[in-house]
């Protein structure tokens, strides 16, 4: 063989397992680098956990009658429906402060396949609250039924159907957090996507107002109508089941990050 056979060895093309490791590095790097992190995930914490002692409080106090609370884990699920807002605008701002900035053309340079951005975003987002969630809905679930046990109204956490139930609780703040990210990623602008989050969210309420049955009909549908009965101890029977139920709550997040998965790759930006 002469020198003039010898061709230049090409440069090794990282593996997929190397890429999305670069991808994922990248988008934790991105995420614990910014206050709004912090201070959203802060909030969430501050707000469950304080609000799960107050309702359980208020629930520890007997009525006139002496009737006894209706379920004992609703304490843990109330005090989510304020701090999920929370996290939801930490999904929101995981995508539209790079678009706000202009750092979005620069990720989407150094990472062409967009869908492999946004499945980073939502891998670290999600599993970020994910942790986050169960940590903070099992301290708020210990807190409310050291206060329920004083009045004998608490359960424990061997009790049969509660550690799911602990642990579906823990996932709605993921489940928010996604839902955030996708609207995020299809609407670009932070204020309206966090205006559709919030009413996506308590739309429940609205629905509420409706006259029964179309009331829960319609509301078994909505995000908190399907979490309260994955994580009730005693699931209501004119809604879905639990199983049913955690179906729809996967859902949400599911067609708001399909849908931004298929904006994407469809703009310039």
């Amino acid at each position: 063989m002469t020198t003039m056979d010898i061709r230049p060895t090409e440069a090794a093309v990282p593996s997929a397992a190397v890429r999305a490791r670069d991808v994922l590095t990248s988008e934790w790097t991105k995420l614990r680098s910014v206050r709004s992190t912090y201070w959203t995930l802060l909030v969430a914490i501050v707000t469950t956990v304080g609000l799960s002692a107050i309702v359980a409080v208020a629930f520890a106090t007997p009525p006139p009658d002496h009737r006894p609370p209706i379920d004992p884990l609703l304490p843990s699920f109330a005090s989510l429906e304020y701090a999920v807002l929370a996290v939801g605008v930490l999904g929101v701002l995981t995508f539209t402060s790079e678009h706000t900035t202009g750092l979005i053309r620069t990720t989407f340079t150094a990472v062409p396949r967009r869908r492999a951005v946004l499945a980073a975003k939502a891998v670290v987002a999600g599993t970020v609250t994910l942790v986050v969630g169960e940590l903070v809905s099992f301290a708020s679930f210990l807190l409310a039924q050291a206060i329920l046990s004083g009045n004998h109204l608490g359960v424990s956490l061997s009790h049969p159907g509660v550690p799911g139930a602990v642990l579906a609780d823990g996932i709605l703040l993921s489940v928010c957090t996604l839902m955030g990210l996708g609207l995020g990623a299809i609407i670009r602008h932070t204020a309206a996507a966090v205006a559709v989050l919030a009413g996506l969210i308590y739309l429940s309420a609205i629905l509420g107002l409706l006259p029964a049955p179309w009331n829960d009909r319609i509301g078994r549908f909505t995000l908190f109508y399907a979490a309260q009965q994955v994580v009730a101890l005693h699931p209501r029977a004119n809604l879905f089941s639990p199983a049913l139920s955690m179906l729809v709550l996967i859902a949400w997040p599911a067609a708001a990050l399909l849908g931004a998965a298929v904006l994407i790759t469809r703009r310039d930006t």
